[in-house]
């Protein structure tokens, strides 16, 4: 077909070739996990979605990749960038996101949570299981009628002699069915703190939410907290609202990451059928309208690749501010929304179909745009840092 051979087309959706401004490392575990993503997990995703079901089976062929647990170093960890942490969520949620926000769950929320937060006798307990996923574990913030509100939790830790008892109701959370530990947040008579609750718990109870339209591949529940005895030793050793935004600081550049991968998997669709299909004897490809949206799409993928680049290097500075983070996310979730929404209409009535994933990723994205701080959420934290007045109490 004329102007196929000419197309400026590459798997890596790199118009600016940021891949040149990776280190060997990076691009090495970059490329591991893709193979894994597109050789294990791609196979699955479409019926796993389908079904509501997590593929449970992939997690001993994810822990090989050794890439769980290196976001921190030490206790069985080994260690990697901010950047290469990214770029492993951007490979996994190309394929499939739900799997990779199981995958930022375990590896981002909880052992950031516990390797930050934690004791040396938690970290020496857990990090190692959580690394090699012989431990699965949750990250339980939201409630019913508090998100990122997370200074109002309703959920109360009372001491009673050598334990403390949790009252309360979470919701959303993520592995809350399969979980070994659940790190609960709570309001105990010192403020806000962190409990390990190992599972199964008789105070204990989850319930996966029904009727899902988004990342139906992983399970997230309702968890009810009645009367929950955790020994005072499975309280995090650091607590308070600022620990828990330390967490969320650093999960909002995964999930920029995460977004982005999306964005690429949509465009990548989107331009291999407008090459492919033909309209009035040509390509669609050819007609100048849809080469302006996929310039659009692939400019704002672009710009997104060099924000989240620089941000993932002034995090392994220790420089990055709450501000970047929550603008990394509320920015690259609305792109790769838009990017999605016009990737569908480049497809047609084709977009709507699984075989070509395009709406099944637009489903997911509704997901990502709401967690980790809606894009109104995100935004205030912004507007805070930027003007050094707080839009909220």
């Amino acid at each position: 077909m004329n102007g196929v051979k000419t197309a400026r087309s590459s798997p890596e959706v790199d118009f600016f070739l940021t891949d040149l401004l990776l280190t060997d490392e990076e691009r090495a575990i970059r490329d591991c996990v893709r193979l894994f993503a597109e050789g294990r997990l791609r196979p699955v995703a479409r019926q796993a979605w389908e079904d509501a079901e997590f593929p449970v089976g992939l997690l001993p062929a994810l822990a090989a990749l050794d890439a769980v647990g290196r976001m921190v170093k030490g206790h069985g960890c080994p260690g990697m960038s901010n950047v290469a942490f990214g770029l492993v969520l951007q490979e996994l949620s190309r394929v499939d996101s739900s799997f990779s926000t199981f995958f930022n769950v375990q590896a981002g929320l909880s052992v950031t949570t516990i390797a930050t937060c934690g004791s040396e006798e938690q970290k020496t307990h857990w990090l190692p299981r959580l690394a090699r996923c012989e431990a699965i574990a949750a990250f339980a913030l939201t409630e019913p009628d508090h998100g990122s509100d997370a200074s109002h939790l309703a959920t109360r830790a009372v001491r009673n002699g050598d334990d403390y008892v949790l009252n309360g109701t979470k919701r959303w959370i993520g592995n809350a069915t399969i979980c070994d530990v659940a790190i609960i947040w709570a309001r105990a008579e010192d403020g806000i703190a962190g409990f390990l609750v190992e599972v199964p718990n008789s105070g204990f109870s989850e319930t996966v939410i029904e009727g899902k339209l988004a990342q139906r591949g992983i399970w997230q529940a309702d968890i009810q907290l009645e009367g929950c005895r955790v020994p005072a030793a499975n309280r995090l050793h650091q607590g308070g609202f600022r620990a828990v935004a330390q967490v969320l600081t650093i999960s909002r550049h995964y999930v920029a990451w995460h977004a982005i991968g999306e964005a690429m998997a949509c465009y990548e669709a989107a331009l291999t059928h407008a090459l492919r299909g033909e309209q009035f004897d040509k390509p669609i490809a050819a007609f100048q309208l849809i080469q302006a949206k996929l310039v659009r799409m692939l400019g704002e993928i672009a710009k997104a690749q060099l924000l989240v680049l620089q941000l993932g290097r002034l995090l392994d500075q220790g420089r990055a501010t709450p501000g970047m983070t929550a603008y990394a996310k509320l920015s690259c979730a609305a792109m790769a929304r838009e990017v999605a929404a016009t990737a569908r209409e480049i497809l047609g009535g084709n977009g709507m179909l699984q075989d070509h994933d395009v709406m099944r990723h637009l489903c997911d994205l509704e997901a990502v745009v709401t967690y980790e701080g809606t894009h109104d959420m995100n935004a205030v934290i912004v507007g805070r840092e930027i003007t050094g007045l707080g839009a909220i109490n």
